[in-house]
């Protein structure tokens, strides 16, 4: 297996702004793949030497990405840590972080991922996660939902045997992601800057496979999650999870409003910053 394969985040100053005008929405602006990018993508492909005793999700069926090649993504990095969030937390995960994001939220952790990034094939991208050799993934941003592309990945992966989850901020309809992913969608509090860009529409197409993510900057952004999640009846829908913001919330205060409301949903704090601090690639 291969080492940590990481797409750094542009240097300061390089903006991009011909790929995401003022006002784009989020889609990556990428021209379409050349021949000789065909070539590389397919090239890249028939390298992998599968065996009849590799597992499903680690062949990744070759024949398969010769088509997926000529679909693109915009990426800002592909590595291997330990999911940090959601009922997964602790197990070895292979992140995909596509790149453009139409929301600004306040406290965002990956504003580097908003522009710039690389235009990589989808049969490259999947080959290159077969190389870490672990059967979980997750596809994060930025807003992945923001390149229609995202969809075909989604789908690429549950099809190669992976066990896949999406990471989406809640603004963009999940109606159309393969039902065999696990949609973590977030519902954005008013401390976000961001809460008129939720799109309450997501609620009717989510599942017990399904969670809700609220980040929590104060106790006004607490009392209004948990109205919303009385008011719409949420737990009953899927797991609910709760995060402070790193700096603003400490944990442990929100830990005994939880206790003191018997809140029914989990607490969670992002085991890789624990572990390695807020840092690219990890």
């Amino acid at each position: 297996m291969s080492g940590p394969v990481t797409l750094r985040p542009p240097e300061a100053g390089r903006a991009c702004s011909s790929e995401y005008p003022e006002g784009h929405t989020g889609e990556a602006a990428a021209a379409g793949p050349t021949e000789r990018q065909h070539e590389d993508a397919e090239a890249k492909v028939e390298s992998h030497a599968l065996k009849d005793s590799d597992p499903l999700w680690a062949k990744a069926h070759v024949e398969s990405y010769a088509p997926a090649s000529t679909s693109t993504l915009r990426l800002t990095e592909v590595f291997l840590s330990l999911q940090g969030e959601t009922s997964r937390a602790g197990l070895p995960t292979v992140f995909i972080r596509l790149s453009g994001c139409p929301l600004r939220c306040r406290w965002c952790d990956t504003p580097y991922s908003f522009q710039g990034g690389e235009t990589v094939a989808l049969g490259a991208l999947l080959a290159r996660v077969a190389e870490y050799g672990v059967p979980t993934v997750c596809v994060t941003g930025g807003e992945p939902l923001a390149q229609k592309n995202c969809l075909p990945l989604l789908a690429a992966l549950c099809d190669a045997g992976y066990s896949v989850s999406l990471e989406t901020s809640g603004a963009l309809d999940i109606g159309k992601v393969d039902p065999r992913v696990s949609r973590i969608v977030d519902i954005k509090p008013p401390a976000s800057g961001e809460a008129a860009r939720n799109h309450w529409e997501n609620l009717a197409h989510l599942t017990p496979h399904d969670e809700i993510k609220f980040v929590l900057a104060d106790r006004a952004d607490y009392e209004w999650a948990r109205e919303i999640i009385q008011a719409r009846n949420l737990a009953r829908v899927c797991p609910i999870l709760f995060s402070p913001v790193q700096g603003e919330l400490p944990p442990a205060q929100l830990a005994d409003w939880i206790l003191a409301d018997r809140l029914p949903v989990r607490l969670q704090v992002q085991l890789h910053k624990v572990l390695w601090g807020n840092v690219p690639g990890k």
